[in-house]
């Protein structure tokens, strides 16, 4: 049987899926998370050997499409392909960046533009097989609006600086029992203050009832569109989709969002393994 392998990889988690090409039906599974920026060697060597366990000595991989986290020169995609073929052994190798996985899902061979708004946030203009222009991300401390990340940050400065309900910010500190120095700690002490921000969100969805808390994912959602789709040329005649978890959550905010700046949005996914193993059967 002819098996297609294709990785989803975050820094949380990977998603995997084992295609079948002659059933059409794919295996799914997930890891730990990877980002082939910051991992060694060893650590992928590791992180691809579990994986060939999962799936078994016996199963003969023909193609590996592997979209990453970190897969942001091709130094790295080189040296992610050379991990992937150490422990998977398959005929055919390819890593590359998880916006063009992105891309792909969302739009399969069909021109736009296309968004990941998760605990990060990224986007691309896509011409049906490639990405001929991005407006860099520029990561949370300087850009990423409309991310997990920036959406906590919003709460928590908002809170802190009087400008939060004094009910809701009550209701907030109430709910993760954390002092101010507490939280500094966490965001300016600790490896991760992004993925900190970004568990806060659940508390933002929990509190939408609330005006201002409304207000405040509408408005950082908009900033999305307006400093960062908005620069694609031609981005008017052009679907714009989503994928992640944030825009999955809050699909009917960003959607006002988009009309706010005259844009039309075409797909919105949790995610983009489904969107790839359909791209991947043909």
């Amino acid at each position: 049987m002819k098996y297609k392998l294709i990785a989803d990889a975050g820094s949380t988690k990977v998603a995997w899926a084992l295609l079948n090409m002659d059933e059409g039906k794919a295996r799914q599974f997930t890891t730990d998370g990877l980002n082939a920026l910051l991992a060694t060697e060893e650590e992928m060597a590791s992180a691809f050997d579990s994986v060939a366990q999962i799936i078994g000595p016996d199963t003969e991989i023909d193609e590996i499409h592997y979209y990453g986290a970190g897969c942001a020169t091709p130094v790295i995609c080189r040296k992610t392909e050379q991990a992937l073929q150490g422990s998977l052994k398959a005929k055919s190798v390819s890593a590359t960046s998880d916006l063009l996985g992105a891309a792909r899902s969302l739009l399969g061979n069909s021109r736009g533009i296309a968004c990941i708004l998760g605990t990060g946030s990224n986007s691309c203009l896509y011409d049906g097989m490639a990405i001929t222009h991005n407006v860099p991300s520029l990561g949370f401390i300087l850009g990423d609006e409309g991310s997990g990340a920036a959406l906590g940050k919003r709460l928590v400065s908002d809170a802190f600086k009087g400008h939060l309900p004094d009910t809701v910010k009550q209701k907030f500190l109430d709910t993760y029992k954390l002092t101010l120095p507490e939280i500094l700690e966490k965001i300016y002490r600790t490896p991760a203050p992004n993925k900190f921000l970004a568990s806060l969100v659940p508390f933002i969805s929990d509190n939408l009832w609330n005006p201002y808390v409304y207000s405040l994912v509408l408005k950082e959602l908009t900033a999305f569109m307006r400093r960062n789709v908005c620069m694609y040329p031609g981005v008017h005649s052009l679907p714009v989709s989503f994928t992640g978890s944030i825009a999955y959550n809050f699909a009917n905010i960003l959607r006002e969002a988009a009309s706010s700046q005259g844009l039309g949005i075409g797909s919105i996914t949790q995610g983009p393994m489904e969107g790839l193993i359909e791209f991947h059967k043909n």
